[in-house]
This record gives structure tokens, C-alpha cells and sequence, in this order.
């Protein structure tokens, strides 16, 4: 019988993320660690670069990632700025998502608090149960389907893990006070929190479970795109869409309290259940 070849050795180790990551993530645990707030204006590219012993192209696209993710900014001939994402501060910046009676459907940004167990100061990203819980709604949820399987390569590139590493996949079709609103696609690697793959999620809340795993998982940042069309047949069926209403749909990329990828889900919204709401500021 074949057997499958090994994997190239190290490619499960830190070592196989691209240098530049490897290098935002160790800025990301010196901000972290270092109580910095937000305004503070980081040392120049060529310091960083000979702190962190790469070259400064490397440490450019290490400064664009974190940027990409809104942990720092840049002010032209002034250098790299934390911003309030990037400390845990409060920020000006607020991406929402309004579903039934205009409230957010899940994927928004929660103030630390809203959220149970958020993690001390700062922001969070609101998971669609907290969300309900916060606004007085009923949420109800139907597990389409839940599996463990490989990751496959583009997956593994998104959330920064091996190719063919376990990964926990669900599909849930989402209700508020008995409309239903969503169906997601939920994906996270489930090195990060093993008990993902024994948990009811019919009943239970998948943010909840992850601020219960050891260590605890707390999403902080996103990155949130949202575009329209016109919904599938299956789509359709289950959005119980009998006219010509559209359907947002919303790609996010959640970031743990390490900015370490944490979920990637892809949400199909019915339109007229759906609202998305930002602050644009410098």
C-alpha cells in the first residue's frame, strides 16, 4: 500500500512562515509587552531592521503586514505610528454589521467588556452570539455541517499554518429571534483550540469555546470585506429568498491577542437582514 511522502522538515515548525511574518510577529509581542500606546511613533526602519537582523526590505513588508491589519500606520516623512488597534485603546474606527431591528449580525467590533471574557483593555471583534446576548435577541443556530480535515494550501497560507494541518470546518445557518439572517463558513486551525471539534455548536457559541481553550483565544482584530450579488439556488433555499433580494456577502480574517490568524469565515447575508457600517478616519 503507498504511503504518503513526509513533509519537508521544518514546515510545521515557526520557522516555515515567510521571514517577514516571522518578523511582524515579533514587533507585534515587543508592542505587546512593552505597554505601548497608541500615537507612539516607532523606531525608523533601518533601527528596526538592525533589531530585528533582517533587511530593511524585509522589515517594509513586515511594517505593510501589520499596517494591512491596522496595528500601526504610516504619516509621510514622519515615520510608523501605533494606532489605537494596535495598543488595545479605544479607536474611532468601527466596523459593524446590522442584521434584524439594525442590529449587528456578528463579524462587527465590540468594546472590551461587551464581549464576556474579552480579554483586559481594548477591543474586541463580536461574535454573532455575543452580539444577540448584548442587544436582547434570540439567536438560534443549525449546524449544516462540521468537520475535521487537512488544510488545504490556500487555507494553510491564510491562517498561517502547514499545509495539511488539521482544520476545523463548519457551515451554520444562523437565526435572530426566529428570522434567519446568515450562513457562515467557519475555518480555524485546530492546533488553537482542540476542543472545536467535540463541541455542540448548535447550542453552543464558537467565541465562547475559543476563550475557553488553553491558552485562550480572543479575537482582536479583522480583516472584513464585504461585497453583493445575487444568491446561489442553495442559497436561496436556505435564506428562504423567494424575490429579488441580493445577498451581501462578508469574507473575514480574525487575528487572536498574538495577531496570530485565528478564523477565516466567509458569511452569505440575506440583503435586506444585513447592514454594514464603518467609520472612515486618517
Amino acid at each position: 500500500m503507498p504511503t504518503e511522502s513526509p513533509l519537508p522538515r521544518g514546515l510545521l515548525d515557526a520557522d516555515a512562515l515567510p521571514l517577514y511574518a516571522q518578523v511582524a510577529a515579533r514587533l507585534m509581542d515587543d508592542i505587546t509587552a512593552g505597554g505601548a500606546r497608541a500615537g507612539d511613533r516607532l523606531p525608523s526602519e533601518r533601527v528596526l531592521a538592525e533589531r530585528y537582523a533582517v533587511s530593511r526590505v524585509t522589515m517594509r513588508s513586515a511594517l505593510a503586514d501589520l499596517a494591512n491589519r491596522g496595528v500601526i500606520e504610516s504619516s509621510p516623512a514622519r515615520g510608523w505610528f501605533l494606532t489605537s488597534t494596535g495598543t488595545g485603546a479605544d479607536t474611532d474606527t468601527d466596523t459593524g454589521a446590522g442584521a434584524a431591528a439594525g442590529a449587528s449580525a456578528g463579524g462587527g467590533i465590540a468594546e472590551a467588556g461587551d464581549t464576556p471574557s474579552a480579554p483586559p483593555g481594548g477591543r474586541s471583534v463580536q461574535g454573532f452570539a455575543d452580539h444577540a446576548l448584548r442587544h436582547g435577541l434570540a439567536a438560534r443556530t443549525r449546524v449544516l455541517a462540521s468537520a475535521v480535515r487537512p488544510a488545504r494550501v490556500q487555507e494553510a497560507e491564510e491562517l498561517r499554518i502547514a499545509p495539511g494541518a488539521p482544520l476545523f470546518e463548519m457551515r451554520r445557518l444562523r437565526y435572530l429571534d426566529d428570522l434567519v439572517v446568515v450562513v457562515e463558513h467557519n475555518r480555524l486551525p485546530l492546533a488553537l483550540c482542540p476542543r472545536l471539534a467535540d463541541t455542540d455548536f448548535g447550542t453552543a457559541s464558537l467565541y465562547a469555546t475559543l476563550r475557553t481553550a488553553t491558552p485562550g483565544q480572543f479575537p482582536r482584530v479583522a480583516d472584513y470585506s464585504v461585497e453583493a450579488r445575487q444568491p446561489t439556488p442553495e442559497e436561496r433555499e436556505l435564506l428562504e429568498i423567494t424575490d429579488v433580494t441580493p445577498v451581501l456577502v462578508a469574507t473575514q480574517l480574525a487575528y487572536n491577542q498574538d495577531a496570530r490568524p485565528l478564523e477565516l469565515t466567509v458569511a452569505i447575508y440575506r440583503g435586506d437582514r444585513y447592514r454594514f457600517r464603518a467609520s472612515i478616519t486618517d
